[in-house]
Formats: structure tokens, sequence, C-alpha cells
């Protein structure tokens, strides 16, 4: 289970955002703030703060930015993850967010759709950064930095969300695929795991190559490249 601080200095905001959270298999909110100082002293002073595992951060508080709370958990060295909810769009504000180690920024307003896919998106990072241990390879490392990003092409028609996010995390996992082993791993048809596979090479997140070796004629073969 995922312990989430929630910062906000709109109690409106506060109970969305824990609505929303409340919605979400393996997550729960530890613990609320509706300030910089608040958050601060529950995530360095309070006996709850070993509990939080991530922080969904407003930039703009009255007793100080979100900008703030980040450098002064890097400045003691406190590892935790941070996603910036905020209504600021600022490029050197997103630059500065992303340079003190936040691993999402999602700005306000936003859908419950939208929160659940950055939300499942995190979950994957941590699943998949649990299991990587060690030197990481490159691959490991691709994939773990490619689970915070969508699958941002258009899906074509004919092609199903959730069927597409199945055939990208046994891809992502496996490295490399061929139609076939994508087909035998995910119960579909080789022609339906295969239109999965192009799409995914399409949109820039697999690459094809041939593979040989196999008596016969050579297959395709699709390598994660996100």
């Amino acid at each position: 289970m995922i312990g989430v601080l929630l910062v906000d200095d709109e109690a409106l905001t506060l109970d969305l955002h824990r609505h929303y959270i409340d919605r979400l298999e393996g997550f729960r909110v530890v613990a609320e703030c509706s300030g910089a100082r608040a958050a601060l002293r529950a995530l360095l002073d309070s006996p709850t703060a070993d509990e939080i595992d991530l922080v969904l951060l407003d930039m703009t508080m009255p007793d100080g930015s979100g900008l703030d709370v980040l450098r002064h958990l890097r400045a003691r060295a406190r590892d935790v993850d941070v996603i910036a909810i905020t209504s600021v769009r600022d490029a050197d504000v997103v630059r500065q967010v992303v340079g003190l180690g936040a691993v999402q920024y999602l700005v306000k307003p936003f859908t419950f759709a939208d929160f659940q896919e950055r939300m499942s998106q995190y979950a994957r990072f941590r699943a998949r950064a649990s299991q990587t241990t060690g030197a990481a390879t490159q691959a490991e490392i691709d994939a773990l930095l490619g689970a915070l990003r969508p699958v941002t092409a258009p899906i074509p028609k004919g092609l199903a969300p959730e069927t597409l996010e199945r055939v990208s995390n046994r891809l992502r996992d496996a490295g490399a695929l061929s139609a076939r082993e994508a087909a035998e791993a995910l119960g579909m048809s080789r022609v339906a795991a295969r239109r999965y596979l192009e799409h995914l090479a399409d949109a820039g997140r697999a690459e094809r190559a041939q593979r040989y070796g196999a008596p016969g004629r050579p297959e395709a073969e699709y390598r994660w490249r996100a």
C-alpha cells in the first residue's frame, strides 16, 4: 500500500484529492496539510513520516511554495516521491520542480481519469523500481523511466486502450517479443497482437527488427524502447 500525503491550501481541493485516492486500489491517505510548513513537519518530524511514500504537492501556498518544500526535503536527504499538482504552468517552475526530483507534474484542473492515469503510472514505476536491484541494465533503466510516460499517439480504430495497456506491459516486461509470443502470452490472435505491436512501433514506443536463427522465414521482433 502506497502512503500518500496531500498538500494544498484549499480545503475543497484536499477533499477532492482524498476522494480520488479513496477510489484507487493500492493507495491510502496518511495525512493532509494545508500549507508548506505543515507539510515539512509531516514529512520530517511527524510520527507517521515513515508511512509517507508519495506527496501530492501544491506549488502555491500562503506560507511557502511547493518549490520551498522540495528544496528543504532534498537538503535533508528525505527520500520521498513527489507529484506536483498545481495550476502553475510557468516553464521555469516546471524545470525547477523536475530538477528537484518530482516524478510527475499534473496541471489543474484535471479529471479523475487524468489523475488515475498518473497514479497508475507512478504505481508501475514503484513496482518496477522494487524489482530492479544491483547494477541496472540500460533496458531496465529505460523501462523504469518509461513507466512514468503514457503512450501518447492516438489509438487507431479497432484497438482497445485496455488491451494496448496489456500488450505494452507485456512487451515492457519481456524487453522483446514477436507477435506470436505476445499472442501466446496474452491469449489473443497473432494478427491482433501484431496490430498492437505495430501501433507501439509507429508511436515510437517500440522498435522493429528481424529475428533470425530459427528454421524458416525470419519473424519480426519488437523491442521496448520507452
